[in-house]
């Protein structure tokens, strides 16, 4: 159903002037405010925001979605983390006639793998307004000492270059990342990807115990016991693995693209001067790391204003905002400010490159797609610190895939 179905003449019965918007603290979010003044001043309605932080608004939709309440018109929500329990309990509008509805606003524009994360049943419950892909950070002095000329392709050529530059100062890890059984999820699934795996397959059952998912977290597991930083504890988040890169203890490291300014602002990085970003390596399925909204904008499928609300939604998410956005370090779904050189001009020119590159195969979820999200990242994690603790992560997979499939079965009942 079409938002234009809840009202006479395209107006919604009960349309208030007033639109009720929920949003995250974000620096989206403070941009967006700063421009509403305009907004308002085009379309006549009032924008009245309620800000909360991550897990008050997690809090917030828990309650007053699930009472039906119509006090909230627009909300701000993470498609992966809570999208497909929002759109399976009809809480999200469906959008599919909104998006069409306006040409200049271009719903082509937006990348693909953010548009798969925010549709549900293949139609769209959502737009993609931030997106984060995973690339590799390096050290250019450290590859310049180690006589390597250019940042490596290949997972193959990572571990090598990694092997090398610890192996000449062993103060020195050649690779760091995220430990850490649930954080390690989301930036394991582009090893998983390249790989040629997934978590599970287009019928719905886990594999994360194929041959190719066993590669990945024995690989990644590998890589972080024999070539990352000593006495690595298995329970760092993006925090203390940037740290150790910031602070000139590791040579590589992946991570999602969105956190680049810790390591390139002299104030928070001692090495800022010689970071340089490159694509996520390859592996023997190709370069697949993940590109997805981990922020978008829905319409609450409860309120009574939901055409003033779309108004708002199209708004906030159309080219001139976007490239707003854009342009203040908000990295964007939509393809043309990636391509004009104001979009790019504040980034740094090889992470541009780097996230071009991403948004061609880039694969549009980063984790288990499932209704309880934190219970999936753990299951599906254990392997990944098993194998950091030099267990067998064959074996590990095997019992990380039954449980996650017994985790699947009781969600689908």
């Amino acid at each position: 159903m079409g938002l234009s179905a809840c009202g006479g003449g395209g107006e919604d019965s009960g349309a208030s002037k007033t639109v009720r918007v929920t949003l995250a603290n974000h620096v989206w979010t403070e941009n967006i405010k700063k421009a509403l003044p305009e907004f308002e001043k085009q379309t006549g309605l009032k924008v009245e925001i309620t800000q909360l932080g991550e897990d008050q608004l997690s809090d917030q939709y828990n309650v007053k979605l699930n009472a039906g309440s119509s006090d909230i018109d627009v909300m701000m929500y993470r498609p992966l983390q809570e999208g497909k329990l929002f759109a399976k309990n009809k809480y999200l509008a469906d959008l599919s006639d909104e998006v069409k509805s306006n040409k200049d606003w271009d719903f082509s524009d937006f990348q693909a793998g953010p548009v798969q994360a925010t549709s549900y049943e293949g139609k769209p419950v959502g737009v993609p307004i931030i997106t984060e892909q995973e690339v590799l950070y390096y050290r250019k002095d450290l590859l310049a000492k180690a006589g390597l000329t250019a940042p490596p392709k290949t997972l193959d050529e990572l571990k090598a270059a990694a092997t090398k530059i610890k192996a000449a100062d062993p103060g020195v890890a050649g690779f760091v990342a995220r430990t850490g059984k649930s954080p390690a999820v989301t930036q394991f699934s582009s090893f998983l990807y390249s790989f040629g795996g997934d978590f599970v397959d287009s019928s719905g059952k886990a594999t994360v115990n194929t041959e190719q998912a066993k590669q990945a977290y024995a690989y990644y597991g590998g890589l972080i016991k024999d070539q990352g930083p000593a006495n690595v504890s298995t329970d760092m988040s993006w925090p203390e693995a940037m740290a150790i890169f910031t602070q000139g203890k590791a040579a590589f490291y992946t991570e999602a693209n969105s956190l680049y300014k810790n390591a390139t602002d002299p104030a928070k990085s001692k090495v800022a001067d010689t970071v340089g970003f490159a694509p996520f390596p390859a592996g023997p399925a190709g370069s697949k790391p993940y590109n997805i909204p981990s922020w978008a904008l829905g319409v609450n499928d409860s309120s009574k204003n939901q055409s003033n609300a779309w108004k708002f939604v199209e708004w906030a998410t159309g080219k001139e905002q976007t490239l707003a956005q854009q342009k203040a370090g908000v990295p964007s779904a939509r393809t043309s400010v990636w391509a004009n050189p104001e979009g790019t001009a504040s980034y740094p020119k090889d992470l541009v490159e780097a996230i071009a590159a991403s948004t061609k195969e880039g694969v549009g979820h980063d984790r288990p797609l499932v209704n309880k999200v934190a219970q999936a990242r753990e299951i599906v994690g254990q392997p990944i610190v098993d194998a950091i603790a030099g267990k067998d992560a064959a074996a590990a997979a095997e019992t990380a895939n039954a449980a996650f499939q017994k985790f699947l079965d009781d969600e689908a009942k």
